[in-house]
């Protein structure tokens, strides 16, 4: 189940990843702003990923910030690419969302988004 997909901008890649406010009925904050997010990337790797609350007006605005910029970094993502967050539970390694990474490509002269290989 997609909790979120995002084309990245500047500051997404440079600083921290704001989302649309309905992924937050997948998250379980547990009274809490902020919460850490255990997501498995398409390498299988493990990460932890902090998602936190921001109040911007009269509702919340979820931002994912520590552990972020290193999966930027880690796949070489830029302005333009998109990031999908997947509600996904694997018990083998414990975590609980699944996050893509994607490229726009031109295949036989049509525009598609494709996996982006882990850069490092």
């Amino acid at each position: 189940m997609e909790v979120f997909s995002k084309e990245l901008k500047a500051t997404d890649v440079g600083v921290k990843l704001s989302f649309p406010t309905h992924g937050l009925e997948h998250l379980d904050f547990a009274g809490s702003n902020s919460v850490d997010l255990r997501v498995k990337d398409s390498c299988g790797e493990l990460r932890v990923i902090r998602c936190w609350k921001r109040k911007n007006g009269d509702h919340d605005k979820p931002v994912l910030s520590s552990g972020w910029l290193k999966f930027v970094a880690d796949y070489g993502l830029g302005v333009g690419d998109k990031v999908v967050l997947l509600r996904e539970d694997d018990h083998s390694l414990g975590s609980q969302f699944r996050i893509e990474a994607l490229r726009k490509i031109v295949l036989l002269g049509q525009k598609a988004w494709g996996e982006v290989p882990r850069a490092t």
